[in-house]
């Protein structure tokens, strides 16, 4: 593990009682001053692998690395330089917002209440409330807060802004890039797929378990096929689109086809030289249809992208 990896599985393994495989040979890394989204539905293994992380759970078999130590043998040093925002965020209703954040900043050694105090105005959140008051988004904004504000090494976040309004996705997206630009890491668990492509410099995509694929996002959204749309003079023949290696996702309605593409261009204009082509507009696929086609792929069949180094 180099100086510059924060966080590093191999083979991490989660089965929950015998049977019901959550995590399946997990091997990752994350490195230092990057924001790392870790992208799947709900019930993809995203959270157990936080758990995990945090040695809440421990692994079935593998073991993982935080800050170069393996987590099962030091989880209290580690966690004390980590902020953590976990999926779902239980608190003390009965207190204010201020005595959570004055009692919890307490036991890790103290809080700058300058920061807490801009975290909080940025956020637009009240601080004097108790937390029983606040609404589903509010109470995301206090777990934020209380993530963010030691201004730890790692940050691992589950779910961020899960009900958090746009406004606020955007002010959060620039405390991330803060971050980042200090040097420190971000570890964002998400199913938002413009989360990620917003505010992430790599993504792991994780399907049933198994990591799918590991990239920087401006070669994800560079896969290989390209949405196509040829508008021809006259109506074309269906079939003779459908019959081109490399083509899917068709359409054809009247004189336009409608189809993604993959591999090279010069089967399908020798395909259809003889008809007169009205227009022609090539479109990179978006970070959704990307995850999309990883996700059509059967479990037998997975895709693992080779991690950039």
């Amino acid at each position: 593990m180099s100086s510059t990896t924060i966080i590093q599985t191999e083979t991490l393994s989660k089965t929950y009682k015998g049977k019901v495989q959550a995590l399946s040979q997990l091997n990752l890394s994350v490195n230092r001053g990057e924001v790392f989204g870790y992208l799947g539905p709900n019930g993809a293994g995203k959270t157990t692998t936080i758990r995990l992380l945090l040695d809440l759970i421990r692994p079935t078999a593998g073991h993982a690395r935080v800050f170069g130590v393996d987590v099962n043998q030091d989880s209290r040093a580690i966690r004390a330089r980590i902020g953590y925002l976990p999926g779902e965020l239980n608190l003390w209703d009965r207190r204010t917002a201020m005595q959570v954040i004055r009692y919890l900043g307490s036991v890790r050694g103290g809080v700058d209440m300058r920061y807490v105090q801009e975290l909080a105005e940025r956020l637009q959140f009240d601080l004097t409330k108790k937390v029983r008051s606040y609404s589903t988004g509010n109470k995301r904004k206090l777990g934020l807060i209380l993530a963010l504000m030691n201004k730890p090494e790692l940050l691992i976040l589950d779910e961020p802004t899960s009900g958090l309004d746009p406004l606020m996705q955007q002010t959060f997206y620039e405390i991330v890039r803060e971050t980042r630009a200090d040097g420190r890491t971000v570890f964002l668990s998400s199913h938002i797929l413009s989360e990620v492509q917003a505010i992430c410099d790599r993504v792991g995509i994780l399907r049933g378990g198994v990591l799918q694929a590991v990239q920087r996002i401006d070669q994800l959204t560079q896969a290989d096929f390209r949405n196509v749309t040829i508008r021809f003079r006259e109506p074309v023949d269906e079939a003779r689109l459908r019959a081109l290696t490399g083509i899917s996702s068709l359409s054809v309605v009247d004189s336009t086809a409608q189809f993604q593409l993959a591999g090279d261009f010069d089967p399908l204009l020798r395909a259809v030289q003889d008809l007169y082509i009205v227009s022609m507009e090539v479109e990179k696929p978006s970070l959704e249809e990307v995850f999309l086609k990883f996700y059509d792929k059967t479990p037998n069949n997975n895709h693992r992208a080779a991690q950039p180094a």
